[in-house]
């Protein structure tokens, strides 16, 4: 399996949000990847320890497994989603 490199936008919701100081980002990331490792390689770069274990991620408004393959093309759009709160 051949892997290479890909351009990609993170969009942040909510607490993600607030934490990143910014609506979006691009990240440069190898591709395949599984769902795990998307999750852990944006956690570690963006600093959402404190919340990555509630985040649900989407990868072009499609949710994975943690042990599903993503083959990510550049473009593609990450949205990173806390849970929400509120009443």
């Amino acid at each position: 399996m051949n892997s290479r490199t890909v351009e990609i936008s993170v969009l942040f919701f909510a607490k993600a949000r607030e934490i990143v100081g910014k609506p979006s980002d691009t990240l440069l990331i190898e591709s395949p990847v599984t769902h795990k490792q998307l999750l852990e390689q944006i956690v570690i770069k963006y600093s959402l320890q404190d919340i990555q274990n509630q985040i649900i991620l989407s990868v072009n408004e499609r949710f994975w497994q943690p042990n599903d393959i993503i083959y990510l093309n550049s473009g593609d759009e990450i949205a990173v989603i806390p849970p929400l709160s509120g009443g």
